[in-house]
């Protein structure tokens, strides 16, 4: 199933998902380039919400220019295969090496701000990400490396530690 029919085919959480999946359809139909960077206005990005085994903790990375914790994610760049672009960013911002879809559904979506920045000393203005998380599996005991240009930490968080705040 390509990324408009598990877009139009997911059952929103919330009033701000059911939002986000009107702004999403709408962009898509009525905008050229939506999974590349060249559309500086807004483009897809891909996340996994990547979770132990056990299911008991989450990985985390730090990313550098947001100065904050998140999931693994990043631009699709191209690949309409937004499940794909979840699991390689989050191999690649990790290394780990095994990672699985719990489920080829998408997990959740989100309109995030991104407020400008510079990246590799070049000025990249405010945009938004039209972003899509998918639930993700991992191997805790794997290594954990962190990707020095784009976070400067990696961390399993247990679940309960994250909602409780």
């Amino acid at each position: 199933m390509n990324y408009i029919e598990s877009i139009k085919n997911y059952v929103p959480y919330n009033e701000q998902e059911i939002k986000d999946k009107e702004m999403f359809l709408h962009y898509i139909k009525n905008f050229d380039d939506v999974l590349t960077r060249n559309n500086e206005i807004a483009h897809f990005t891909s996340s996994g919400f990547v979770l132990n085994k056990d299911k008991t903790k989450v990985l985390m990375v730090y990313h550098n220019i947001y100065n904050s914790w998140a999931w693994v994610w990043w631009h699709a760049d191209w690949d309409d295969d937004l499940l794909w672009v979840a699991i390689r960013e989050a191999k690649e911002e990790t290394w780990i090496e095994n990672i699985t879809p719990i489920n080829s559904e998408i997990f959740a979506i989100d309109t995030l701000p991104v407020f400008w920045h510079m990246k590799r000393w070049k000025y990249v203005p405010a945009h938004v990400h039209i972003s899509v998380t998918y639930l993700l599996e991992a191997d805790e005991n794997e290594l954990l490396k962190i990707k020095a240009d784009e976070n400067s930490w990696v961390k399993w968080f247990p679940i309960e530690e994250m909602s409780a705040n």
